[in-house]
């Protein structure tokens, strides 16, 4: 009477856990949850296949994302003065126009600076409009008028300080600071280099360029290997913001070696580096086709979110691996094979069978008093 009641006790428990579809202690992805793409109709979840055909049409919509031609074709014209600028005057032969302090002064302070009117003071000419010509056109303009005064007078004007043009370096940077623009065309990685960057925080990948009220989401990576290295100028007023690169991990769970959250310096990460990084798949408990990839939606009301899935029990499915990108925020799951749930679910269920193995036997106990 025991023996029996006990194993009707563990059939009823059993029956109650078992039914339904795939269940597992812990971290699971019930069936039920995933409805394939062309069958979704709760808008909740899309399952879709990890082939060659989706990795073509992932790569066709990223040369579609490519940065716009004018943002490229951009080349700075020659530098203007402007409010704020210090400008080195010099005139041949006439060392008290030029240092007018005598030797002893140094260049700096023999600068001349730009008023907030745009002229600039200047000995037995006066004022001279400054902003908005060059230096070549500003040579030409005071040596004409010094010609009253001076026979032939041979003039060079060059900037000593920029302070009219500048573009701002934000985030990831070790100083958030004003970088000036110059005679020579500044680039988009040459001002980030002048701020100066956090080696270790960086995401160079996501770079962001905020021009003339648009923004443009930049990979540095891609602009030297994808364009050929070409260069991206700067224009006055640009605004550069370098993200941290704590906001650009993915997270491997599951049946894997190390499960974790990681972050890849690069903007190009495919799930097998992601894989990789987490030491593969468990050899013993994994399930090779359960490798999921969780991509949330930004607007879980208006779409579903997607759920990738790689059927990795040949070789062969890895070379699909290899070329799917993951992006920031990806959660990559590794489901356990089949033989481990059940290994799990019979530990899980002993602490059980002694508790209903005790209690029959305390009722038998009972029967025969």
């Amino acid at each position: 009477m025991k023996t029996m009641r006990y194993s009707l006790a563990v059939a009823i428990l059993t029956a109650t856990v078992l039914p339904g579809c795939i269940w597992a202690p812990g971290q699971h992805l019930r069936q039920g949850d995933l409805t394939r793409q062309d069958q979704s109709d709760d808008g909740r979840l899309e399952l879709i296949d990890i082939t060659p055909k989706l990795i073509a049409m992932n790569a066709f919509n990223d040369k579609q994302r490519n940065l716009p031609a004018a943002l490229l074709s951009y080349k700075p014209e020659s530098y203007r003065v402007g409010v704020g600028d210090s400008l080195y005057i010099t005139v041949w032969d006439h060392p008290e126009l030029t240092v007018p302090a005598g030797p002893q002064q140094t260049p700096n302070l023999a600068g001349r600076a730009v008023q907030s009117d745009g002229t600039v003071f200047y000995p037995y000419i006066g004022k001279v409009d400054a902003a908005g010509k060059t230096p070549g056109e500003l040579r030409e303009e005071i040596g004409k008028r010094l010609a009253k005064y001076i026979e032939s007078p041979q003039v060079d004007v060059s900037v000593l300080t920029f302070g009219s043009q500048r573009v701002w370096v934000t985030g990831a940077a070790q100083q958030s600071t004003p970088v000036s623009l110059g005679t020579s065309p500044l680039t988009l990685s040459d001002a980030i280099s002048q701020a100066g960057l956090s080696a270790a925080g960086a995401d160079l990948s996501g770079v962001q360029l905020s021009r003339d009220g648009v923004t443009y989401t930049i990979d540095l990576e891609a602009l030297a290997s994808q364009y050929g290295g070409q260069q991206l100028y700067l224009k006055p007023s640009d605004s550069i913001y370098v993200p941290f690169l704590d906001r650009k991990e993915i997270f491997v769970v599951g049946e894997v070696g190390q499960p974790g959250a990681f972050s890849f310096r690069t903007g190009d990460v495919s799930l097998n580096q992601a894989l990789g990084r987490a030491r593969g798949l468990s050899q013993t408990t994994s399930n090779g086709n359960a490798v999921y990839v969780i991509r949330g939606a930004k607007d879980l009301l208006a779409e579903p979110s997607v759920i990738y899935q790689l059927s990795a029990r040949s070789p062969a499915a890895f070379a699909a691996g290899s070329q799917f990108k993951l992006l920031p925020g990806d959660v990559v799951f590794v489901g356990a094979a089949g033989v481990t749930r059940w290994s799990r679910f019979v530990n899980q269920l002993l602490p059980f069978t002694s508790i209903i193995s005790n209690a029959a036997s305390a009722r038998n106990d009972l029967d025969t008093n």
